[in-house]
C-alpha cells in the first residue's frame, strides 16, 4: 500500500492541537485526536504519531529525557519553525481551516467563553471580535496544557478561576501575544497581583512579593502571600517562560523597581 504523505495543512493542525494537549493525553484515544483525525482522513494512531514527532524536536520534551518518535521529516521542522515565529497567524489560520473542515469546531471553539456575541454584531466587528477570542482561546488552552491546569504559584486545579497570564501584556508585544513561551498559568488572584506587578520572577523562575505586600498587615497576604516569596514556581511541561520576558516584567511592571 502506497504511503499518503502528510500535507503542510495537516501538519500544521496536528501541531496547534500539540500546542493545546499535556504531553500525557497524545495518544490515538484521546476524543481531540480521533476528532482531527477524522476530518483530515488518517487515523487517530497516526495523528497521535505525527504530534509525537513534533514532540521530538520540542527542547522542552527532549530535555527531561523524553523523545517522542524521532522520526521528525522537514515538513514537521517548518511548521515547528514558523509557528514560532508567527504564533498569532499561525492559531488563527489553523483555527479557520479546521473550521472548514469540520463545521462542529465552532462551538468547541466557544466553549471557554462566557459571553456571546450580541447579535446586532455583524459585519467587520463581529469577525474581529470572532478573531480575537480564537487567539485568546488558543493561548489559554496552550498555556493551562503546558502547566498542566494547574495554578504555577499556588496549585490550584479549579479551572474556572485559572487565567493564562501574559508576562509581557496583550498591548506591548503585539509579536509574542500568543506565544505560550509568554505565558503563565496562574490563579485569578495571582494573575491580577502579578499584572499590576505586586509579585514578579527571577530569572531562575523564583517568586518575588513586593515589599508592599510584605508590609501588609492583611490575614490573606500574611497566610497566602508572603509565604510565595522565595519560592520557585511549578515549571511548565513545555513553552517555559522565556528570560527576555521575565526581564521585562521585572523591570518594567515590578513596584519595587517603579520607585
Amino acid at each position: 500500500m502506497a504511503i499518503v504523505l502528510w500535507t503542510k495543512e495537516q501538519v500544521k493542525l496536528a501541531f496547534h492541537l500539540y500546542c493545546q494537549l499535556p504531553y500525557g493525553r497524545i495518544h490515538g484515544r484521546n476524543p481531540e485526536i480521533i476528532a482531527l483525525a477524522k476530518v483530515i482522513g488518517r487515523t487517530s494512531d497516526a495523528v497521535a504519531m505525527k504530534m509525537l514527532n513534533i514532540a521530538s524536536i520540542d527542547p522542552a520534551i527532549t530535555s527531561t529525557g523524553r523523545v517522542g518518535l524521532r522520526r521528525d521529516s522537514a515538513l514537521d521542522r517548518e511548521v515547528w519553525a514558523e509557528f514560532h515565529s508567527d504564533w498569532e497567524r499561525l492559531a488563527v489560520e489553523c483555527q479557520l481551516y479546521r473550521q472548514q473542515l469540520d463545521k462542529n469546531i465552532v462551538e468547541d471553539s466557544e466553549s471557554d467563553d462566557e459571553e456571546i456575541l450580541p447579535n446586532e454584531f455583524t459585519g467587520e466587528t463581529r469577525q474581529a471580535l470572532t478573531t480575537q477570542r480564537m487567539k485568546q482561546h488558543f493561548f489559554r488552552r496552550a498555556v493551562l496544557s503546558s502547566y498542566r491546569g494547574r495554578c504555577c504559584m499556588s496549585g490550584l486545579s479549579e479551572p474556572r478561576l485559572l487565567v493564562a497570564s501574559h508576562i509581557v501584556p496583550w498591548s506591548k508585544d503585539k509579536v509574542n501575544r500568543l506565544n505560550p513561551s509568554n505565558g503563565l498559568c496562574l490563579s485569578a488572584i495571582h494573575d491580577r497581583a502579578f499584572d499590576k506587578g505586586l509579585i514578579t520572577l527571577t530569572d531562575d523562575l523564583k517568586i518575588v512579593v513586593s515589599e508592599e505586600l510584605m508590609r501588609k498587615n492583611d490575614a490573606f497576604v500574611i497566610e497566602f502571600v508572603r509565604p510565595l516569596n522565595g519560592r520557585t514556581i511549578e515549571p511548565p511541561e513545555r513553552f517555559a517562560p522565556q528570560a527576555e520576558f521575565i526581564s521585562w516584567h521585572r523591570n518594567e511592571l515590578f513596584v519595587d523597581n517603579q520607585k
